[in-house]
């Protein structure tokens, strides 16, 4: 055990602070339960609404200032990330797990994010519309909401509270940051990243803590008039029902079920690297990782071959160590909660042929290790097919001809991500049309996507307006609409 433990406070207005009961709980290394990484604030509903307070008062003069400038200092946030980037991507994978390659993939995508986001401070425009009135000139344009609540998981620590962060501050709100109980450091580094860039105080507050207490205290806050949430679908159900029962803006990222097609024509080998970096990088734990393959009995056996093949010769270990291709799973919860899905896959009659056990032995005895799964002979009422299990576990489902596969794939609550293989563009072009997910990709992986892109998905995965790319600001922003009349003269008024 550490003699020496770091502690980590809430930041409201500016100030570093402990929360109002002085209560701390303990984060440990999820790949040596071991090491204790720090102490957090254990913060209740009155430190939650300090924050929320504070960013009221900083909103005003945030919102005054003119977008370009807001975006001066989001630009400076990008170029201090760049050349902080190996000591965020250690940083990342000291507190989630991730291996090292996956955490600097992460900061490259929120840097990008980052460049992208002050970029529209420029580009932070309206409309001009012609009126059937003479000498009246209509316009728009778009002015911040005002104090907004952003909630983060924990399987992508920077990436998400930053494609959520940055265009909120571009559109000129205050913000109360909530990130996931167990990464919470990763928040506290971003947070002062944007002091470092130069952002006023007040602009951006955190509060670590239980979201059963802390944010639902956020959501519930009359002062916060809107929620960016990224999490479970149980709680982005409730967060868009209380939002729309009084009346605030919210997005709700929520859970998946991705699948992957492998066609008849597929090219097996690209499949198969695809499908086993989808479904165990980052331990599988990713809104987007592929947790089904639904492939073509005509090629079962031999993609079913070298899946398997590829599958066994991933190394598990720590992510910090050079050979690793999967690390930990992110917390004990979350370990047992696999587990719970492998032993249940097992009762309802799945085919375990990889995997399935808990590691230990040499640098894993303290951590939370699981085997890369594989689940064959899967149906689609099975609840490892239904459900999300958010670690290294694969369900392999097979069909005949694309309506079949197509059919398999679509029939999930989700609708976030999905991919397919094939080199008939007549296949592609009918699961770019009838596959419900709300992204889809072809021939590459169901994970991710670009900054300049819209983020999302549909049915249980999504509900609100996408995230990311160019529509980012607008969850951000209201929309107005001025008319001027110049006659200089009383005339008579025309109602619709």
């Amino acid at each position: 055990m550490q003699e020496t433990v770091s502690i980590g406070l809430n930041l409201i207005g500016g100030e570093w602070k402990s929360c109002r009961r002085g209560e701390t709980y303990e984060l440990y290394n999820p790949a040596d339960q071991r090491v204790v990484l720090g102490r957090f604030q254990n913060s209740t509903e009155e430190d939650a609404n300090d924050a929320v307070r504070a960013a009221k008062a900083a909103f005003s003069g945030w919102a005054s200032l003119p977008a370009p400038k807001r975006a001066e200092i989001v630009y400076e946030a990008w170029s201090i990330l760049k050349k902080r980037s190996e000591e965020f991507s250690l940083a990342i994978t000291v507190e989630e797990g991730k291996p090292l390659a996956d955490s600097r993939g992460e900061v490259k995508r929120s840097a990008n994010v980052l460049e992208f986001c002050a970029g529209e401070g420029r580009r932070l425009g309206g409309d001009t519309i012609p009126s059937e009135l003479p000498k009246t000139f209509i316009w728009t344009y778009r002015r911040p909401i005002g104090v907004v609540a952003v909630i983060t998981p924990w399987n992508f620590p920077l990436s998400i509270p930053v494609w959520k962060i940055a265009p909120a501050l571009i559109a000129g709100n205050t913000i109360v940051f909530k990130p996931a109980s167990i990464t919470p450091g990763i928040g506290i580094k971003l947070c002062n990243l944007f002091m470092d860039a130069g952002l006023p105080p007040g602009v951006l507050n955190m509060i670590t803590g239980p979201g059963g207490s802390v944010g639902r205290a956020l959501v519930e806050n009359v002062d916060v008039r809107g929620v960016s949430f990224t999490g479970s679908t149980e709680t982005g159900r409730w967060i868009y029902e209380y939002a729309a029962k009084y009346m605030k803006k919210a997005q709700c990222e929520m859970g998946g079920k991705n699948a992957v097609i492998v066609a008849a024509d597929a090219d097996v080998d690209l499949a198969v690297e695809g499908v086993v970096q989808g479904a165990f990088g980052s331990s599988g734990q990713r809104c987007t990782a592929t947790s089904r393959v639904v492939v073509d009995s005509s090629i079962k056996k031999v993609f079913m071959d070298k899946l398997l093949e590829k599958t066994r010769s991933l190394k598990v270990g720590p992510g910090t160590a050079t050979a690793t291709d999967v690390g930990p799973l992110s917390s004990r919860t979350q370990l047992e909660k696999v587990l719970f899905y492998i032993s249940d896959a097992v009762n309802e009659g799945a085919k375990l042929v990889a995997g399935g056990r808990r590691l230990t032995g040499e640098d894993l005895d303290h951590g939370y290790y699981v085997e890369p799964t594989i689940f064959d002979e899967v149906t689609t009422d099975m609840r490892i097919a239904r459900e999300e299990v958010f670690g290294p576990v694969l369900s392999v489902l097979s069909g005949s001809g694309m309506d079949e596969l197509l059919q398999i794939a679509n029939d999930s609550t989700y609708g976030l991500s999905g991919s397919i293989y094939t080199k008939d563009i007549a296949r592609a072009m009918k699961y770019a049309h009838e596959s419900e997910v709300g992204m889809i990709h072809i021939n590459s992986p169901t994970l991710g996507g670009e900054a300049q892109a819209p983020f999302g998905g549909i049915k249980a995965s999504g509900i609100g307006p996408r995230e990311q790319g160019k529509r980012a600001v607008e969850f951000f922003t209201e929309e107005v609409v001025v008319y001027l009349d110049f006659t200089g003269s009383k005339r008579e008024a025309k109602f619709i």
